[in-house]
């Protein structure tokens, strides 16, 4: 048995906690968590708030690094690293392509033990961004079919364009193989977008970023991803990407938005973000602890800043055996700092990970 002993517990969830606080570990679950002193003393971690480990659905790559190509051994070796600064749940993230290139992808990254896999296009539409056009197409429901067949769970989400699929038929095929649908990189009206909700679809991806403007009488994608219940939206908050006034108003409108890095690996970095040699986007540099600390320093409660990269993304995906501190869930848990929720320490399973720089 392992027990943590600390100021406060964030449950993921947005529950906090009266202080002083504990986890209760045993075989790498959550078996409990109290308040008061903690039984057998335990590991005292000071004012620090206990939270779940971080949980990134959209993350490309890191440093030198693009899952798309990486081998197992960089893919499990950036795992590690993305694990020291507090993510000890994440989807790695391929992006458009020819079709037949994923399946070599995609057996590198089974090799790798991946939790699971986050197919960003190739069945985009009107707002490609980053992603090259000339592999840009239509959806393509057989060959959607024959991948899940070959790989099964792996792969989580899918983000397409309402655009390219016309008829949601690729759409209803995925969710009815019980992946998650993202609306994303898509000049898709406002109606449209809804009509894909209808469908099963569930997610907007970096809302904001990849679709067509906000307007007060033509909403599009943006628009549906802040009023439709249906649609849950992904948020870059690097501060890059979206403006700090902006993520503040995602946060209000939606508090079930969950945060994602978009991280990429082996891309220049200018002011701040990734970028194509013409300026364009094409992804961040920081990671999802980054992502935390940004909403804190916007004034986001620290129940809210972690719920959003912890138990939002999990629920969002039907993931429950992580992303919350509370009884039969995964023992995986960070340290915070309490003031700017910097990452002090990362247990895995129950096990210590020594925090990113340590």
């Amino acid at each position: 048995m392992t027990v943590l002993a600390a100021a406060r517990v964030l449950t993921g969830d947005g529950g906090m906690s009266a202080s002083p606080a504990f986890v209760v570990i045993e075989e790498g679950r959550v078996v409990a968590t109290g308040t008061g002193s903690p039984p057998g003393g335990g590991i005292d971690l000071g004012d620090a708030l206990l939270a779940p480990g971080f949980v990134d659905l959209q993350v490309n790559g890191l440093g030198t690094v693009d899952f798309a190509t990486a081998d197992p051994a960089a893919v499990t070796g950036t795992l590690d690293e993305l694990t020291r600064r507090g993510v000890t749940s994440c989807l790695p993230t391929l992006v458009s392509a020819p079709l037949d290139a994923y399946a070599p992808a995609l057996d590198r990254l089974r090799e790798a033990g991946v939790w699971g896999v986050h197919l960003e296009g190739p069945f985009l539409g009107g707002a490609p961004g980053a992603h090259t056009p000339a592999y840009l197409r239509r959806a393509d429901v057989p060959w959607l079919a024959h991948l899940l067949e070959t790989y099964g769970e792996l792969i989580r989400v899918v983000t397409l364009a309402p655009e390219s699929d016309p008829e949601l038929r690729a759409t209803r095929e995925l969710v009815r193989r019980g992946v998650r649908v993202a609306l994303g990189h898509s000049t898709a009206s406002y109606e449209e977008a809804r009509a894909a909700a209808a469908a099963g679809a569930s997610l907007v991806t970096h809302v904001f970023n990849g679709m067509g403007a906000l307007h007060h009488r033509a909403p599009g994608l943006a628009g549906a991803a802040l009023t439709e219940r249906r649609l849950v939206p992904s948020l870059i908050a690097d501060f890059v990407h979206v403006h700090p006034a902006v993520v503040r108003l995602v946060v209000a409108a939606r508090p079930d938005a969950l945060v994602v890095s978009d991280a990429v690996g082996g891309v220049a970095e200018v002011d701040g973000a990734a970028r194509l040699p013409d300026g364009t986007l094409a992804g961040a540099i920081a990671t999802l602890d980054a992502g935390v600390r940004n909403l804190a320093s916007l004034g986001v409660t620290a129940q809210q800043a972690v719920r959003m990269a912890t138990g939002n993304p999990t629920k969002a995906i039907g993931a429950t055996d992580r992303g919350r501190l509370a009884p039969g869930c995964r023992a995986d848990v960070v340290a915070l700092d309490p003031e700017t929720l910097a990452v002090r320490a990362v247990w895995v399973n129950g096990r210590p990970v020594g925090p990113h720089g340590s």
